[in-house]
């Protein structure tokens, strides 16, 4: 499908998260907000967030006379623990969501990568922090360093990655060519934005209709789930009469603290090992759970009944 049938409906959804809290980048070489190819991240995000909330662990790691090569130095730094295993030695997880929750280490300093937003108001430096935090949305994000090839949209947290959404218009294509071109064009080997768990978390297939997700690429094999409302027990999404019936993607789920609290507490990853009965070989199973929308619906509800 030609691009500029997905263009409006690219611009609607930042648009609308430019208006509710997040950064807004309409290319991925914006001056100031570069994507770096390379180590799969936005640097300049990474720092703003670090110069915001950790001032003079940063002076200590960034020295002005060698300050080139102290920011590369702690960028390669946070990469390591990004690419790190799930289950590192020494207590350091590795992967998106650890690096979040538990920050990473830059020997003798550790920062903290995020602020989920805390139980109470009673402290003024937390809330600073939180407050302080860079939700960005990035349009046509050339992904690669061998080829360019983009996806249409790309979600960061203080210049991290943590989802891709791939678009459809119904008026020409539906949800599943965009799970098509996941599975036929979104190849994760070699490439750190898509490999399971250590950049994005989860990927959308989005169409004004319908949105399906999953945690893993894995080409053909590749298995998405609906991330859909129901219609009147249905399944799909009821008709919107205000425009895409998809709308509650980023007018409710990425609404900025709807998706932070999904990171910061919903987000699950799940390491389970059996011992084979014949070669008595230990094998390992890693799973990403993204909670399905009722699931996050739900159990939203209840905690907001319950704090009334």
């Amino acid at each position: 499908m030609a691009i500029h049938n997905e263009n409006p409906f690219e611009r609607e959804i930042c648009e609308h998260l430019a208006a509710h809290g997040w950064l807004y980048s309409t290319t991925d070489h914006e001056p100031g907000a570069e994507y770096d190819r390379k180590r799969a991240i936005i640097p300049a995000d990474v720092f703003v967030w670090l110069e915001a909330t950790q001032p003079e662990k940063l002076a200590k790691a960034v020295k002005p006379e060698t300050a080139e090569r102290d920011r590369e130095a702690l960028l390669d730094r946070l990469v390591k623990s990004l690419d790190a295993p799930f289950e590192a030695s020494g207590g350091q997880q590795g992967g998106t969501l650890a690096v979040l929750r538990r920050g990473f280490e830059s020997v003798p300093n550790k920062f903290a990568m995020a602020q989920f937003k805390p139980a109470d108001d009673l402290n003024a430096t937390t809330n600073a922090a939180y407050s302080a935090m860079r939700l960005r949305v990035m349009r046509q994000v050339h992904y690669s360093v061998d080829n360019q090839k983009s996806i249409d949209l790309v979600l960061f947290v203080n210049g991290l990655p943590v989802a891709t959404i791939e678009l459809k218009t119904d008026f020409t294509q539906s949800v599943q060519n965009a799970i098509t071109q996941y599975r036929q064009d979104r190849n994760p080997k070699g490439e750190p934005l898509l490999g399971f768990g250590r950049r994005a978390l989860v990927h959308f297939a989005v169409s004004n209709r319908e949105v399906f997700m999953t945690t893993k690429l894995e080409g053909a094999s590749t298995r998405f789930l609906p991330f859909n409302q129901g219609n009147e027990g249905r399944s799909g999404n009821p008709l919107n009469a205000d425009g895409s019936s998809t709308a509650y993607l980023w007018q409710r789920v990425l609404q900025r603290d709807a998706w932070l609290n999904i990171i910061g507490r919903f987000m699950h990853l799940q390491v389970s090992k059996t011992v084979n009965p014949v070669t008595a070989e230990v094998e390992k199973r890693e799973t990403l759970l993204f909670p399905r929308y009722h699931q996050w619906e739900s159990v939203t509800q209840l905690i907001d009944a319950a704090r009334v």
